[in-house]
């Protein structure tokens, strides 16, 4: 078996039906037998009008400032992916991670900013949107129809995970396929994108990391079969590949990002493994055919960058992560690295109940520091460094890796966030005096991961688009990094609401 790859492009308009559900209508808790969901239960939340009905298309539109000001230092593109279309005639998709991806872009430049949101005209989008019904397997779902007929049925590439920007393109991610190509400004899907180098059955992983000296771009792909193939690859600013290596894995287990630390990769394996035949056969979804098995334990791999080649194989106790902070080498050449950790596997069934927009499940990650000797793959030392629920860290500026500050989405304390909420604040943990300074969002405001940019005269600011479900409505809310307690220095209304993303990138385009 091998993870299928992304589709050929084409181009669609889109057909969402906003009369179908209200924004504070009925959204989905029933699953069919189909692996897809039936509408049927109201929405329990505010965040969930953010994905009761499939996202609106908007072209190049000036925003309107909503309070504050502009900076005028603040130039370039923030681009963001995410689920945009979670439903089809009332069916919707039974995991988060099976809506069609679809990228904003806001461009900043002379004081004044710009907007627009497009979905990514994969094969499988347009061939959806022609026949106005779910027709391709996904990593939660399946599509309809009888046993037979889905044991041919390809797996979509969504297209809807992150964003990677370069100098002539925005490539749109996703874990088992190639990127898509769009248009930096106006986000046309332009095609997939082999990199150069990419064979039909080697996806390029939605987690490429640059290397801050070189720029040089790291990413991975999993191919699956008996066992499952760790693809290596190194490409240059360009983004087209350079080097590749192919390491063998026990099982097929689930990696979703891995840890760029000076002249090394990380790799934490978490003990989850798929019980293969059942997907194959088109009997469970790959998500429902993930075990956790915690008696593996969680392995460490380390790669040296420059040759991608092992440096060490180790393992330490059973936890689950996806998403890494930030990595670097310290004075004494260990790897220190940020991670967000999860006790066991349940946050993959807290994923599937967002896409029903009504949570039961509690999965609580934490903030995690480890520090690894890089020749014995061993754990040196561990402490937790953010006790509260938090997700999607991202690195602060600053020459010293050590010493820049991670930005977090977080849970509202409670019982202002109890459980079934979405993230409502962002959140800076500091290094140096080890403090959480958090800036709440308010009440039923639900703010996506916290991207910093970097000024020119020194600082920066923190940007986040932050769906408001009390005003059914989206905006970029815009922070001085250094006064994240403080209210936004800007706030911009965008035309249309944007779902809840998953990852963004900032780039910074003169």
């Amino acid at each position: 078996m091998e993870l299928p790859h992304s589709f050929d492009h084409g181009t669609n308009p889109d057909k969402t039906d906003p009369d179908k559900f209200g924004h504070n209508g009925h959204i989905v808790s029933v699953i069919s037998r189909w692996g897809l969901a039936i509408a049927t239960e109201p929405v329990q939340q505010s965040w969930g009008g953010a994905i009761a009905v499939p996202a609106q298309e908007f072209s190049l539109t000036p925003l309107s400032v909503q309070s504050g000001q502009l900076p005028q230092g603040l130039r370039g593109s923030l681009y963001r992916n995410g689920p945009g279309r979670l439903e089809r005639q009332g069916r919707r998709v039974a995991h988060w991670f099976d809506g069609d991806g679809a990228v904003l872009a806001v461009h900043f430049a002379g004081g004044e900013a710009t907007a627009t949101y497009r979905y990514v005209r994969s094969a499988g989008y347009v061939a959806e949107e022609a026949a106005d019904q779910f027709l391709y397997n996904g990593y939660g779902s399946l599509a309809p129809g009888p046993l037979w007929q889905r044991l041919n049925t390809q797996l979509k590439n969504a297209a809807n995970t992150a964003v990677l920007a370069l100098p002539d393109r925005v490539l749109a991610l996703w874990e088992g396929g190639w990127p898509h190509r769009l248009d930096l400004d106006t986000l046309a899907t332009e095609g997939i994108d082999a990199l150069g180098q990419l064979a039909a059955n080697e996806p390029y992983s939605a987690h490429p990391k640059r290397h801050p000296t070189t720029g040089d771009i790291f990413n991975f792909g999993l191919v699956a079969g008996a066992n499952a193939t760790l693809n290596l690859y190194r490409s240059g600013v360009n983004g087209n590949i350079l080097q590749k290596q192919a390491l063998p894995l026990n099982g097929i287990p689930l990696i979703h990002d891995f840890v760029l630390a000076d002249r090394y990769l990380v790799f934490c394996v978490p003990p989850v493994r798929l019980n293969a035949l059942p997907a194959v056969l088109g009997l469970k979804s790959f998500s429902d055919a993930l075990m956790w098995q915690p008696r593996q334990g969680t392995q460490l791999i380390v790669i040296e960058a420059d040759t991608l080649e092992v440096v060490s194989w180790g393992e330490t106790e059973p936890w689950f992560q996806w998403h890494f902070g930030k990595g670097y080498v310290d004075e004494f050449g260990d790897i220190v690295l940020e991670v967000v950790r999860y006790p066991d596997f349940a946050t993959n069934q807290y994923l599937k109940e967002v896409a029903q927009g009504h949570i039961q499940t509690s999965a609580a990650g934490h903030l995690w520091r480890l520090r690894i000797n890089p020749q014995a793959g061993t754990v040196q030392e561990q402490s937790c460094l953010v006790n509260q629920s938090c997700e999607f860290p991202s690195q602060g500026g600053g020459v010293d890796i050590a010493q820049t500050p991670t930005y977090l989405a977080i849970h509202r304390p409670e019982p202002a966030s109890p459980q079934g909420e979405l993230f409502g604040a962002i959140a800076r943990f500091d290094p140096h005096s080890e403090t959480l300074t958090i800036a709440d969002a308010g009440p039923g405001r639900y703010p996506a991961e916290p991207l910093y940019v970097a000024a020119d005269d020194g600082g920066g600011w923190v940007l986040t688009v932050v769906y408001d479900g009390t005003e059914h409505r989206s905006e970029v809310w815009i922070y001085d990094s250094e006064q994240l307690e403080a209210p936004p220095l800007c706030r911009l209304a965008l035309p249309s609401v944007i779902p809840p993303s998953f990852h963004g990138t900032w780039h910074p385009r003169t």
